[in-house]
C-alpha cells in the first residue's frame, strides 16, 4: 500500500526504514521524503512507525507488508 503518494513511498519502505534504524518522523522524512510535500501521509506514516516500535525487530517487515 502507498503511504505517501507524493513521493511514492510504500508501507513496506517505511517498515524497512524503521527496521534499519529510523526512529522518528524526522528520520522518515529525511530518508524517504515522507510528509515533505502535502503532509497527508503523516498520520499513516506515524502509525506505522509506532506499530513497528512495539514489534520485535524481526517482525517489522512481515506484518502488513505491501
Amino acid at each position: 500500500m502507498y503511504v505517501c503518494v507524493c513521493r511514492a513511498v510504500t508501507e513496506r519502505q517505511v517498515r524497512e526504514a524503521v527496521q534499519g534504524g529510523v526512529e522518528s518522523m524526522r528520520g522518515l522524512r529525511e530518508q524517504l521524503g515522507v510528509a515533505s510535500e502535502c503532509g497527508r501521509c503523516a498520520r499513516c506514516a506515524h502509525g506505522i512507525l509506532e506499530e513497528c516500535r512495539r514489534c520485535p525487530k524481526q517482525d517489522n517487515t512481515l506484518a502488513g507488508a505491501g
